[in-house]
């Protein structure tokens, strides 16, 4: 099977017909039939049957599928990275961030980087800590910042700032009098919150239930930011990462919640792929921006 093949079987798989995958390749209907073929051959098995006018998959199709995308994704990658090292000659930085972080200190750090380096491209792609780390893994991503850390073993992780969970309310919901919130404290009230499959919604558990209390989610998150428009408009207090409300917001404010949660920004970089020269003066940026942001 060469990567010709792999293409074409990958193709069929994804569009389901030879027509499509010819299509999407920018190839002849009839090429893409003698590569099926031939790979069919090289195999000794076939890997589609004609039910009904329609390519089906073969049982050994579909073993071989997942194998066989993941092979053809990494070899995207590498062609990839094969380009963002060219256009690194006149400057590239790709960042993998989570998505509090890109709306609240990252913009930071970025003017102070572009203050220094404005002839550097900057690729900013907001994604969840799994998908990070997978394109740290296959070098799709220089950089890597993170709410806690990603464990991997060619990987060198920084702790950058240590945030808490916080609880963000409206400014005029009568429980801002009080200095910090407890499990207690938010007893009967409706709850904006991770699930609790989440990373920090099982510590957020853990924490009532040592209170007595269940931590009951009215509205379930996957992200912070997501939080601050519900609880302007009213519909409960949220318990997420402090960097929701890095600036204000008018209309909503926030209290440390107590236990506190930590929930630490990492900065990681896989040591075992080639490293942009700009990871250094933009992880540089970021630690000045959490110092300032800590002098506040």
């Amino acid at each position: 099977m060469n990567i010709r093949q792999l293409e074409v079987f990958r193709a069929i798989m994804r569009d389901g017909t030879i027509t499509a995958a010819a299509n999407s390749l920018g190839v002849s209907q009839p090429a893409v039939s003698k590569l099926l073929a031939y790979l069919e051959d090289q195999l000794g098995y076939p890997l589609f049957e004609r039910i009904g006018g329609r390519l089906a998959p073969t049982t050994e199709a579909h073993i071989l599928y997942g194998d066989a995308d993941r092979v053809f994704r990494q070899m995207e990658a590498l062609s990839s990275l094969a380009r963002d090292v060219g256009a690194s000659k006149i400057g590239l930085i790709r960042i993998g961030a989570s998505l509090p972080l890109a709306y609240s200190v990252l913009p930071v750090a970025l003017t102070a980087f572009r203050n220094h380096h404005p002839e550097v491209k900057i690729h900013l792609h907001t994604l969840p800590k799994r998908e990070i780390a997978e394109a740290l893994s296959l070098g799709d991503v220089d950089v890597g910042v993170t709410l806690s850390p990603i464990l991997a073993p060619t990987v060198r992780v920084e702790t950058l700032y240590s945030a808490k969970i916080v609880a963000i309310l409206p400014a005029n919901d009568p429980l801002t009098a009080e200095a910090t919130l407890t499990p207690a404290a938010l007893a009967g009230r409706s709850i904006i919150s991770y699930g609790s499959h989440a990373e920090f919604g099982a510590a957020l558990d853990d924490v009532f239930a040592a209170a007595g209390q269940v931590r009951e989610v009215s509205i379930q998150i996957a992200s912070s930011v997501g939080a601050l428009p519900l609880v302007r408009q009213g519909l409960g207090i949220a318990l997420v990462d402090g960097l929701a409300l890095w600036s204000p917001v008018e209309g909503i404010v926030s209290r440390p919640f107590r236990p506190a949660i930590p929930t630490p920004v990492s900065l990681t970089i896989n040591e075992a792929r080639p490293q942009s020269r700009f990871v250094a003066p933009f992880s540089e940026c970021l630690r000045q921006a959490f110092a300032d942001a800590s002098q506040m």
